[in-house]
């Protein structure tokens, strides 16, 4: 059976039909999804009745489980976490920055996959920007003074015990396990603009609030560099924008993409399963 490919007609992302996740997958579709993902960064396929089976099957097509720190896996599931919401919690929504999942560690998660269960009647879109577009389009001037830099980044300002999920948010009553600690003060180098592992396609990785300083540079210097980086790097013409449906499943590469969520639902629950991809030859 052969899959069908429609484009989002926006800076990335495309919907694959024709398939089921729920029944193994055989090489050539494996091999064609891949590169899919590899070329337009985020895939969407609706319609799947998947179990928590079926979702862990799918990501290991892909390579084995990624490293989940700060958030607490849901029972009897060591790599799958709920990111959900209760329909009258009060708290800010959870992920709402621009950011690459867990950039902060030494090998961040190749890509991610998240299955919708319970999704709202309205709002809750998940905003994906192109890093590769946002290189290929960004002044000179602006490349010129991020060329060779190493950023630094660190969970630090979102789970630190001080953090925005930590101790506070928790007293809050946010129905998501998060559990924030001192390992978020940990930080890690990478280069702000390198080459794809896969496809050796230069982009962007990573924004400010993983990233929190710049090495070798004077910190209100960074500060402002960082900033300017990242109102080029999400601007709307390099930002898709993903609906979702209840048993939608999609995936994004980290390497490619920053992501945020949205929100507009107030009132409403919501409920997806997530896995991470692990780091390329991993």
């Amino acid at each position: 059976m052969e899959i069908k490919v429609t484009k989002s007609g926006q800076s990335c992302g495309v919907e694959i039909s024709n398939i089921d996740l729920t029944k193994d997958l055989n090489e050539v579709h494996v091999k064609q999804l891949r590169e899919l993902w590899l070329e337009h960064h985020v895939l969407s396929f609706s319609n799947q009745i998947l179990n928590d089976d079926d979702l862990e099957r799918f990501t290991l097509y892909f390579g084995s489980f990624g490293n989940d720190p700060f958030i607490a896996s849901i029972p009897g599931r060591e790599n799958i976490i709920a990111v959900k919401r209760k329909a009258d919690e009060k708290v800010p929504i959870f992920a709402d920055n621009w950011h690459t999942d867990w950039s902060f560690q030494k090998n961040p998660p190749a890509g991610t996959c998240l299955f919708g269960k319970i999704i709202p009647s309205e709002g809750g879109d998940t905003l994906f920007a192109n890093q590769h577009l946002a290189l290929e389009r960004m002044p000179s001037e602006l490349r010129n003074k991020l060329e060779g830099k190493k950023a630094i980044h660190s969970a630090v300002v979102p789970y630190s015990p001080g953090g925005g999920y930590g101790d506070k948010d928790r007293e809050m009553g946010r129905s998501m396990d998060i559990r924030a600690s001192d390992d978020a003060f940990a930080q890690q180098l990478h280069p702000i603009i390198r080459q794809h592992p896969e496809t050796n396609k230069e982009g962007i990785y990573g924004t400010v609030g993983y990233i929190i300083g710049i090495d070798g540079m004077d910190n209100q210097e960074a500060m402002k560099l960082l900033m300017e980086l990242s109102s080029w790097q999400c601007k709307d013409e390099f930002v898709y924008r993903h609906k979702w449906k209840k048993d939608m499943l999609i995936m994004w590469d980290n390497r490619s993409v920053l992501h945020r969520a949205t929100g507009g639902y107030e009132g409403q629950e919501r409920l997806l399963h997530r896995t991470t991809i692990a780091a390329y030859g991993l």
